[in-house]
């Protein structure tokens, strides 16, 4: 199910980002994609990855589709946007775009899901958590 909420944050392309070129190597931006749905987590859903990991759970991506539209060079400033889609029992899908200007630089799908980090299984979303997503189930 598709929402009209998102999360929206800037990120400058730093030396540590590009590839020889002056462009983003790709792995680079899986960090980006990470970062910003670490953040989404902690500004957003109330529940950092340092509170969940002390709380014996964690949210690792489980599938990610990416396209890249164009290239995106050292100092650009890119706007990463995430738009939740989907929420089942315990997984979560999400989009991340990220545009400089109005340029489209990529678009990625991906799917997270909740585990106990002690046993890798996963666990249905806590409440507390599932009312930020504000979809319904899947």
């Amino acid at each position: 199910m598709s929402t009209n909420l998102s999360f929206t944050v800037q990120r400058k392309v730093r030396f540590e980002h590009c590839d020889p070129a002056g462009i983003v190597f790709y792995p680079r931006y899986f960090e980006m994609i990470n970062a910003v749905v670490e953040d989404w987590f902690s500004d957003e859903v109330g529940s950092s990855f340092s509170e969940q990991m002390l709380s014996g759970i964690g949210v690792p991506t489980v599938s990610l589709e990416t396209q890249f539209h164009a290239p995106s060079r050292l100092g650009e400033k890119l706007t990463f946007r995430l738009i939740p889609q989907a929420v089942g029992r315990t997984s979560l899908k999400l989009e991340i775009t990220a545009t400089c200007d109005v340029q489209r630089r990529l678009t990625a799908q991906l799917t997270l899901v909740l585990i106990d980090l002690t046993t890798g299984r996963p666990q249905p979303w806590p409440d507390v958590m599932r009312q930020h997503f504000s979809l319904t189930e899947s």
